[in-house]
């Protein structure tokens, strides 16, 4: 799967069913070649540009199905909710 593909999906939380957005970035293990985590824009911001200064970074492991349209999560929001680095 590539990235382009990963940003056309939504990603919902389910444990409470909340739509958190689509995938804007990816953090990898270059020595391993493994995805380590999606980036997600925060609350609020709007592809990215508009809101809040934070980003959900949800390690690979947390992702409980990847389906055509949806990425499905399993997330406590506060724990993975960090202020964007750029």
């Amino acid at each position: 799967m590539r990235l382009c593909e990963l940003r056309e999906k939504e990603v919902i939380n389910i444990c409470d069913g909340k739509r958190l957005g689509c995938i804007v970035d990816l953090e990898f293990d270059i020595c391993a070649g493994k995805i380590e985590a999606v980036i997600i824009p925060g609350p609020g911001k709007i592809w990215g540009f508009l809101g809040t200064e934070c980003e959900y970074v949800i390690p690979f492991a947390c992702i409980r199905k990847i389906g055509p349209d949806i990425v499905l999560v399993e997330i406590q929001e506060e724990k993975f909710l960090h202020k964007n680095s750029s």
